[in-house]
């Protein structure tokens, strides 16, 4: 069975100056799917996320969530309610963790709804025992946990992550990898832009390189043990959908 689409941006393009970074990128997103987007550094990855969390506006582009095609210029509503962006380093507000996680939730819950929702949250997580811990202190790996149980709370039917794992070690990884596998499973679709293709192979559904402003889709056969290896130009597959 076909996963549902849970939008489709169409003919995306970019330019900064004389410089084409995104050039007409049509790319649908399916719930319960995970897509690795690689590139080489300066390629367009993190401005392809921003344009799709709605941070960023194109040049040239529209939008379907399957209600019919909108205009750009009309999307940023429809992109707020259904995508959550999280950076490459979580921004962290000078509070405790478990003060972190209440801030996705609405302000019109109820005290006891919110303390419940949280403590779910802190468990879903794993972060119970850092719970009081002042939330600018913790490690890289701990702050995307943060970060990731804000999206288990929120729920977005698309969660973007730039670069989530940098810099961490091999069981911060681990634990995040396992968090973005069960989000996925609840019927998110996940965009995750990394250099190291290689960790992600297990999670992602497909993958994509970004290169000259093109998106190509690369063929289990073709990719590779890691991404430095991946000579640019072999992806052949011009299907994103």
């Amino acid at each position: 069975m076909t996963p549902t689409i849970n939008i489709q941006f169409n003919g995306i393009s970019k330019r900064y100056r004389r410089r084409t970074i995104l050039d007409g990128i049509d790319i649908a997103l399916h719930e319960h799917q995970c897509t690795l987007l690689c590139g080489a550094n300066g390629a367009g990855k993190t401005t392809l996320l921003k344009i799709m969390a709605g941070l960023e506006k194109p040049d040239h582009g529209s939008l379907s969530t399957g209600l019919g095609e909108t205009k750009w210029r009309r999307c940023r509503r429809a992109l707020q309610e259904k995508v959550m962006y999280l950076h490459q380093h979580p921004y962290m507000f000078d509070a405790s963790v478990r003060r972190n996680i209440g801030y996705a939730l609405p302000r019109t819950s109820s005290s006891e709804n919110r303390d419940q929702r949280i403590i779910e949250a802190l468990q879903w997580a794993d972060l119970e025992d850092i719970a009081s811990a002042s939330a600018t202190s913790l490690s890289g790996g701990e702050a995307q946990r943060v970060a990731l149980a804000r999206a288990w709370l929120r729920s977005p039917s698309i969660l973007l992550l730039d670069e989530p794992t940098a810099n961490m070690d091999q069981e911060a990884r681990l634990r995040t990898h396992a968090l973005l596998r069960q989000l996925k499973d609840d019927g998110m679709a996940i965009v995750i832009t990394s250099h190291d293709a290689l960790q992600f192979q297990q999670l992602a559904d497909r993958q994509l390189l970004l290169n000259d402003g093109k998106i190509t889709l690369v063929s289990k056969s073709e990719q590779p043990e890691n991404v430095s290896a991946f000579p640019i130009g072999q992806a052949r597959h011009d299907q994103t959908g």
